[in-house]
């Protein structure tokens, strides 16, 4: 494949599909926020940056028109708590959404992709026996990988076979009614 921009031939030479990853795998899903996410993140980190280097000319060059210490502390603690409470509730909102799930056939393996909280993709490697499926639906939660939390929207998986797959919904129910009708039969 070769692509021309403004004078200069690029090469591309590659064996596998875009949707196939050496290391981990055929891409089985990909989030639609991502982008979204790693924004608003970034947005509430360089403001809390931002704020902190502030903070002291703030102090220094405000005049609050109160003179009691304790008043002036609690307005500056507030700000303060805020610098701090907004990036870390972000990151504990959304660490396990995923951004892109691969699953690799031969080894039966899933990996999935979250942004960590320095903005840097993080990977999360595990089998589907992994998977469970939360008792009551949570609200930021589909399924656990391990004991991780992730996020997945079901209806952005080319392949409903992929999320059957990775929810272990194509497993078939009725050998376990089978294995349940018999071991009360022996009772």
């Amino acid at each position: 494949q070769v692509t021309s921009f403004q004078g200069v031939a690029v090469r591309s030479l590659s064996t596998s599909s875009p949707h196939e990853h050496p290391e981990h795998g055929r891409l089985v899903y990909k989030g639609n926020l991502a982008k979204t996410v790693l924004g608003v993140k970034f947005f509430s980190y360089s403001t809390s940056i931002f704020n902190l280097f502030m903070m002291p000319y703030i102090m220094l060059k405000s005049g609050i028109g109160v003179d009691s210490l304790l008043l002036q502390g609690a307005f500056y603690g507030l700000i303060g708590f805020f610098t701090f409470v907004t990036p870390v509730t972000l990151h504990i909102l959304t660490k396990g959404y995923v951004i892109r799930l691969y699953y690799k056939d031969e080894m039966d393996t899933y990996t999935a992709i979250t942004y960590n909280a320095i903005l840097a993709e993080k990977v999360t490697v595990f089998h589907q026996k992994d998977v469970k499926i939360p008792d009551i639906t949570k609200m930021f939660t589909t399924f656990y990988a391990k004991t991780k939390s992730m996020l997945v929207n079901p209806t952005l998986f080319p392949n409903p076979q992929d999320y059957n797959h990775l929810m272990g919904y194509d497993k078939s129910s009725l050998f376990e009614l089978e294995e349940v009708k018999e071991a009360d039969e022996r009772k």
